[in-house]
Parts: C-alpha cells; structure tokens; sequence
C-alpha cells in the first residue's frame, strides 16, 4: 500500500473531479460539465484534466490514483485511455473493486465511499446502453450479423462482457472476431472470455496491417456490426483500415470516438449509400459513460428523466 508521503499531493480548495486521459483539454466535457453539474445541484464542483501518455510509465497513474485517494477535495474520476494501465499500476491502492473491475481488469470510476477508494469498470453498461440503443432487441437474430472489433482494449472487453450476459440467444451474435496490433491485449480479452460461460464464437486475431484488416472486414456477413476500438482516429492517427476497404452490406458501424480526425467514420460515411450502412459515432457512449461514472462519484441515481435532461444539456454544446 502506497504511503500518503509517497507523492505529492495538492490540497484542493474546491471540490475537484478528475478526468484522466490523454488530450482532455479537447474533449467536450469540458463544457458539458459545468451545465449538468449546476443541473445536479454541485455547481461548487470543478473539472480537472490530467494527461497521461498512452501506455504511460506506472508511477504516473499512481500519482494521479494518490491525489485522488488522499486529498479531501478530489472526489473522484473517469479514466478514459488508461484503464487497464492504471489498474495494472495502482490495484493495491484501492480498497474495493466492482465485480466488473475484477472481470475486465480495468477501471473506468474511482470514486470514494466512507473512506475507502473504490474502482468501478462501468464500460459494460455503458457500452450496453448505447449499443442497445442503436440495434434493439433481437438484433443478431433478425439479421444474421457478426461483430468485428478492431481494437482489444477496455472498450472491447467491455463490449464482449455485455454480449456474452445478453439472456436471450437473438441478442448474441454467434461468432465475435477481434482484431489487435499487440498480444497481450488479446491475450487480456481471452482471459475474460475464458472465464465466462459464452456460446459465442470467439476469434483472436493478431494484425497491424490495414490491408489484412480489409481482407478479414470483406469476409464478414452483411449486417456485421464493425467497431472501431482502436483509438486510431482520435489518440493515434489514422485507421485500422484502408480506404479501399469495404464495409459489409447493411453493417452498422461503430466509431467509439467522437472527436478527432474520425478516419474510420469518414471511410464509412463515403460508403453509406452504396452499402446501406447505420453508422453512429462515440457520442451517446461519451454521453452515458460520463453520466455512469458522475453518477458513482456523487452517489446520485441518474434515473431515465434525468438522463435525459442532462443528454439534452450535452447535445446544446455539440457542434
């Protein structure tokens, strides 16, 4: 266990909530937040960003967990990029962790209840709610579709977790391909599955060339939901496919980011037409993910009339 000596901690004079990522400054909760934080009632509360780079040394997420842990004022925090990373760093620092943390391997809250630092993983239902709400029930039973996910980080395992819970077979795909640059990631997405009891069909791939990820999309059946959870696009540059590749007949398709260069969602929209495409960036996901994790951190209930106040403050700001 760390020692509160260990870093140095800044005593905040305000109620602080921390987001950890990699470029913070640029994301659009940097407006949002005051509104829906006035709208909760905690107008006191301020946004602080800190920035890690990807893959970052351990004792950076230490410091930011430490700050968090030891000072009065911070409240708590939503990691976006560094979830499995700052879990792998700093799991002996938290008192408690979600079921869900302890299956993905990640947290994506920290907050803090009677003393104790708690992680929760909250992708799972983030993800669920807002891959359900562009696909409905029964999705894979009226269609036949697969999933393909370029990227196997926390987003992935999180998508794959909510599937594999799914009750009813028509809402589980029969076969969920993954394709990632790095094999400890799969190999993390393996482990998950692994403890699971699943029908689904999973494949592991292990590719860093976007011609090959051209190939693997053209073998999917039409209706395939294909998910960019690469990060490519937002914190790298880029794309896991090529312009020439070609999108599944009737997929929908998923960019998990919203902002950024958005290659992926750029090459998608260019095929909408022609391939009868339902293309949905990462929007309602920040929306929800934001709401999951303020929603632990102020131990509120964030019931659906006022997810949908606070959805409706978001969108105002979305240009």
């Amino acid at each position: 266990m760390t020692d509160p000596t260990t870093y140095p901690i800044v005593k905040k004079t305000v109620p602080t909530f921390y987001f950890i990522g990699v470029t913070t400054g640029k994301s659009s909760i940097n407006r949002v937040f005051p509104l829906w934080t006035r709208a909760l009632g905690r107008p006191e509360v301020v946004l602080e960003g800190i920035d890690c780079k990807l893959n970052d040394e351990p004792e950076a997420y230490r410091r930011a967990v430490a700050q968090i842990k030891y000072d009065p004022l911070s409240l708590g925090a939503l990691v976006t990029a560094h979830k499995i990373n700052l879990l792998n760093a700093a799991r002996d620092m938290f008192d408690y962790l979600d079921p869900y943390a302890q299956i993905c391997g990640e947290v994506s809250s920290i907050s803090k209840r009677d003393g104790r630092l708690e992680g929760h993983a909250k992708d799972p239902i983030t993800a669920g709610l807002s891959l359900d709400a562009v696909i409905g029930t029964e999705y894979f039973a009226r269609t036949g579709g697969h999933v393909l996910c370029f990227g196997a980080g926390g987003s992935a395992v999180a998508i794959a977790l909510h599937l594999i819970n799914k009750q009813s077979p028509g809402d589980r795909p029969k076969r969920f391909v993954v394709v990632n640059r790095s094999q400890p990631r799969l190999d993390g997405l393996r482990q998950m599955v692994s403890s699971q009891q699943t029908d689904i069909q999973f494949e592991y791939i292990l590719n860093a060339d976007p011609l090959v990820n051209d190939a693997i999309m053209a073998a999917m059946p039409e209706a395939t939901i294909v998910i960019n959870a690469t990060g490519m696009g937002k914190d790298t540059p880029g794309s896991p496919i090529t312009d020439a590749g070609l999108f599944p007949r009737r997929a929908v398709v998923w960019e998990l980011n919203y902002r950024g260069e958005l290659d992926f969602l750029h090459q998608a929209r260019a095929q909408a037409q022609a391939r009868e495409l339902i293309i949905e960036d990462g929007w309602v996901y920040f929306v929800h993910g934001w709401t999951q994790v303020i929603a632990q951190v102020y131990h509120i209930e964030i019931d659906p009339p006022l997810f949908a106040q606070l959805n409706e403050l978001a969108n105002s700001i979305r240009g």
